[in-house]
């Protein structure tokens, strides 16, 4: 019998591979964030965020592809009270997006 830590690392790597989005990471203190990925592109994931702070922060979207590199969007530097957006987009070859995080 396996133990739970190698089933549940198999039942993840399933997800991935079957092209399932896995849960984001946490959000960066002082951001609110959504994440997702575009109705046109399933190779293009984003993060939109609100700077609920009280500095002005820099953030970018990070998504793992699968069986392609793991790419990063633009850095976005967003003031006080404001909205930024973050894009980045998967290879052809992968086998579509696994997670989107927010990086701060």
């Amino acid at each position: 019998m396996r133990p739970i830590s190698t089933l549940v690392t198999i039942a993840a790597t399933t997800l991935l591979l079957a092209g399932l989005p896995q849960p984001a990471s946490a959000t960066p203190p002082g951001l609110s964030c959504s994440t997702g990925v575009h109705n046109n592109d399933e190779l293009t994931g984003f993060a939109l965020c609100r700077n609920n702070g009280g500095q002005t922060q820099t953030f970018w979207v990070h998504l793992v592809c699968g069986w392609a590199p793991d790419v990063d969007g633009e850095h976005v530097t967003v003031a006080p009270g404001g909205v930024g957006q973050s894009t980045a987009h998967c290879a052809i070859y992968s086998s579509g997006i696994g997670e989107i995080q927010v990086r701060p």
